[in-house]
């Protein structure tokens, strides 16, 4: 059986919740809020499984592991790789399996992109990431949060809540993401990547 590994970015707490760098998580919960059990914490994170009895892109039953890292986001990638090591124990994953839902900052609001590789552009969970894995080789999914900031005030700004404004184009952005990681799992990350971005 193969697995796709989907982690959502974020930090733990009521505190971060509503924020912009949270999104990941948002997008994670909404996700699997009908379709998966409840949240577990194991391997540094929370997590939920569910096996997809339907058609997907591997032409077998698709195993999903869905994670939100509790290790807040500068050290996103120690669970990640936690999470990678003991589920590589009980089915085929390696880092090409990684879909990962992060916040990002020159998209405006509403914009989903879907990419592999690259840096990480000054996101810390990303950069967490490749430092822990090894590797660029993952895919992204990114979820705009808009770049309403001056010199030096982007930290403020990714710890803050969404403004008024904002968030009156934020539910369907994350519905949109929900919808690509349906497209994802329906036809394999690389055709999705053209149908996820020839719709933003």
């Amino acid at each position: 059986m193969k697995t796709l590994l989907i982690v959502g970015l974020g930090n733990p707490g009521e505190h971060y919740a509503q924020t912009r760098h949270n999104v990941g998580f948002m997008v994670a919960d909404a996700w699997t809020h009908r379709s998966m059990p409840s949240w577990h914490n194991m391997y540094k994170g929370l997590l939920r499984t569910v096996i997809c009895k339907e058609q997907s892109f591997m032409d077998k039953d698709t195993n999903i592991i869905v994670i939100k890292p509790q290790t807040y986001m500068n050290r996103s990638g120690d669970a990640v790789v936690h999470a990678l090591k003991n589920v590589k124990k009980k089915t085929n994953v390696n880092q090409t399996d990684i879909v990962v839902i992060v916040d990002e900052y020159n998209f405006p609001v509403g914009r989903v992109h879907f990419k592999k590789g690259g840096s990480s552009g000054g996101h810390n969970g990303i950069e967490s990431m490749i430092t822990s894995l090894g590797t660029e080789d993952f895919w992204r999914l990114r979820c705009g949060i808009g770049r309403e900031f001056g010199p030096g005030g982007l930290v403020d700004y990714v710890l803050s809540p969404f403004s008024a404004d904002q968030m009156l184009l934020v539910p369907a952005m994350i519905e949109k993401a929900c919808s690509s990681l349906n497209t994802i799992v329906d036809v394999g990350p690389e055709r999705a990547m053209n149908i996820i971005n020839s719709s933003s």
